[in-house]
């Protein structure tokens, strides 16, 4: 009789680093951004400088995609309940995609901008543009710190969101720092808007990493690194396994990987040590920590038929 059995390994999901250390830091690079912004849309009006301006733009989405990371984290660690037999966890894939989406239009938006700008620039004073440049680098140093620490060197999606957001905002500023100084020596006001196309490029790029990334998860995608057809091949490899089929691997958020899959098993071995087996493996080979096997034995070999036929008695 063939057995079948639907596991569910218990498991303790580890999520990289503390979800506490993470928000943490969130707050942290969020009131840095916030304070640093308003003094930077003030001049950047002042001043008539886009590249400020794109730049003051970019914090503010920074600002956003860092109060969105925030409250995803939070939602992230509350335990599954009702309809929701996951968690909340993918709310942090959903914020990524948000950021990526929020970087796209902004990105688009400062390009129309600047384009317009190349054909008739407007008279941009260099060097309240320079000094806030150069105070937005440190300040963007400070807050890529903080986030790197925060997340002990493994940062989940919805920090890799924020992050990328405040790392590329350093590059910005370093361009505006640039730009601001060819002004200030050359006079050459296009500058300005050249500058605030680097800066939408460098947008554009993060925009479509994050989205991309965040799509594989909703797409119930295998985890980036991990090769299904190997994961099926090393464990239909196991003793006592006959074949693996149904093989699924994805991811439920950043850092929680799932696989489940059916296997059948050789009618002599125990199935449940070898599930076991598998299961240890699938840990300890592949950091997939959540699995659901379901474990049937082969089909048992049918003895042939003996057909009786009327009157052939050997008589």
């Amino acid at each position: 009789m063939a057995h079948d059995h639907a596991h569910s390994h218990s498991h303790s999901h580890s999520h990289g680093p503390s979800r506490e250390t993470e928000r943490g830091a969130l707050k942290t690079a969020l009131a840095l951004i916030v304070c640093f912004m308003l003094g930077e849309v003030v001049v950047g009006l002042l001043s008539g400088s886009l590249a400020l301006l794109s730049d003051a733009a970019h914090m503010l989405t920074d600002a956003v995609a860092l109060a969105m990371s925030l409250a995803a984290a939070r939602l992230a660690i509350k335990p599954a309940a009702g309809a929701m037999t996951y968690g909340l966890g993918r709310a942090e894939i959903l914020s990524a995609q948000a950021n990526g989406v929020t970087l796209l239009i902004l990105g688009v938006l400062i390009v129309i901008d600047a384009v317009r700008r190349l054909f008739s620039p407007p008279g941009v004073e260099g060097l309240p543009v320079l000094i806030v440049a150069l105070v937005g680098i440190v300040v963007n140093l400070v807050a890529a710190r903080v986030l790197a620490r925060g997340s002990g060197g493994r940062r989940s999606l919805n920090i890799e969101g924020s992050y990328r957001h405040i790392v590329t905002d350093l590059f910005g500023f370093i361009a505006t720092a640039i730009a601001a100084g060819v002004i200030l020596l050359t006079g050459f006001q296009r500058a300005d808007a050249l500058a605030s196309l680097l800066i939408a490029a460098i947008l554009l790029y993060a925009a479509v990493g994050l989205l991309r990334q965040s799509g594989r998860v909703f797409m119930e995608a295998a985890p980036e690194g991990m090769d299904p057809e190997e994961i099926g091949r090393v464990l239909a490899s196991q003793p006592g396994v006959v074949e693996v089929h149904d093989l699924h691997v994805w991811e439920v958020t950043s850092g929680f990987p799932a696989l489940s899959a059916h296997v059948v098993v050789h009618i002599d071995d125990d199935c449940h040590a070898v599930r076991r087996q598998l299961q240890q493996l699938a840990s300890e080979r592949f950091a997939i920590t959540h699995t659901t096997l379901q474990v049937d034995h082969e089909a048992a070999e049918q003895p042939p038929l003996q057909i009786e036929l009327p009157g052939a008695t050997g008589h």
